[in-house]
């Protein structure tokens, strides 16, 4: 077999730079994307960092912190150059840095919208954390600001990516166990001594419908393929002394157009990690449905739910990355953050009046 070189000389194929900027002639990324940081909190410390290591298509190059005590332990770990480390006053200068395809947006909900914006501005792809935005117009902007600029913006609900998740998404169409009658999304954590961070903070987009509670709504639309018409809500705490601007627990339900119903519960004083879809000829279930690994389920009839991927945002991240390198639509766009957002706002305001809001 010819070796690459020999194949372009002896077929006379020549590649040019503007034609194939990052796949070779095999279709194979020839590059990785470099990837910087924008908060160098838990989920980018913990998570995101080591997750890129594993990633096949993304390298983390760059971070933006507002803690300079952080900077010399993550070049050390991770090989950063100087002149890739940026604070949140100098992040727009990554606009001349060729050494950053990408930013990902990992600071508190309520302020995604600021810095992504920035990261747009830069010119740069944007991976923004889930959730999208505090708030529809905030959502909107920063949508605004990629197009803008002409960059990708995807989401990070790495659920979607998942293959068992897939697998749910896929039969929202197929039906293969006729319609959809109920879904039931829950997910909480028995959280005995929550910090005071900023996901007790009202301002910074705290609260557990924000923080938890998006992954069962968004389950909820995945699950049934449709928009919800109306909701309905109610919030509740035991521990009002420290949930006293946030939530603790909420519970919504939600009308599709279809007649189907989906109730969503999400709670830091209760552990539940379920999916489970009620139809006219059987059921399927995922549990747990959002954890970081051992997604799992099964079937009335007894089909398993059960691939297995090492790592959920390897999966996400290379997944961006190749809709970048492709050209190819992202799996999860702005457009899909913005909708949760809209019916997270629909959630607060039905629990708040006790009414039922339509969508």
């Amino acid at each position: 077999m010819l070796d690459r070189r020999n194949f372009i000389r002896n077929t006379g194929l020549v590649l040019a730079g503007s034609l194939f900027p990052l796949t070779d002639i095999f279709g194979n990324p020839s590059k990785k994307l470099n990837v910087c940081l924008v908060g160098l909190g838990n989920y980018s410390s913990t998570v995101l960092a080591p997750a890129l290591q594993r990633t096949k298509y993304c390298k983390l190059t760059g971070i933006v912190t507002g803690t300079p005590s952080k900077i010399p332990r993550w070049q050390k770990r991770y090989g950063i150059a100087d002149k890739n480390v940026y604070n949140y006053e100098t992040m727009h200068r990554i606009a001349d840095n060729p050494d950053i395809d990408v930013i990902y947006i990992v600071v508190p909900t309520g302020l995604h919208a600021k810095y992504a914006i920035r990261a747009a501005n830069a010119g740069k792809h944007v991976w923004c954390e889930k959730p999208m935005a505090k708030t529809e117009a905030e959502c909107q902007a920063i949508i605004d600001a990629c197009a803008k600029n002409k960059v990708k913006l995807s989401i990070g609900y790495r659920m979607q990516h998942e293959p068992n998740t897939r697998t749910v998404i896929d039969w929202a169409a197929s039906k293969p166990y006729g319609k959809i009658i109920t879904v039931r999304a829950e997910i909480g954590y028995n959280v005995t001594n929550p910090a005071r961070t900023w996901r007790l903070d009202s301002a910074l987009g705290g609260g557990t419908m924000y923080d938890l509670g998006v992954y069962a709504l968004n389950a909820a639309r995945y699950t049934t393929g449709e928009e919800p018409i109306s909701v309905t809500a109610k919030q509740m705490t035991t521990r009002p002394k420290i949930f006293n601007e946030t939530d603790e627990t909420t519970h919504f339900t939600l009308e599709f157009p279809s007649g189907a119903i989906a109730h969503g519960k999400t709670s830091v004083g209760k552990s539940m990690h379920e999916l489970y879809v009620d139809c006219e000829n059987g059921w399927y279930t995922l549990a747990p449905f959002s954890m970081y690994g051992g997604v799992q389920g099964k079937a009335s009839d007894g089909k398993l739910l059960n691939i297995h991927i090492e790592n959920q945002q390897a999966r996400q991240m290379d997944d961006d990355a190749l809709s970048i390198i492709n050209n190819t639509p992202v799996m999860v766009p702005g457009e899909e953050g913005i909708k949760d957002i809209r019916i997270v706002e629909a959630i607060y305001k039905a629990a708040k009046n006790r009414s039922k809001i339509s969508l």
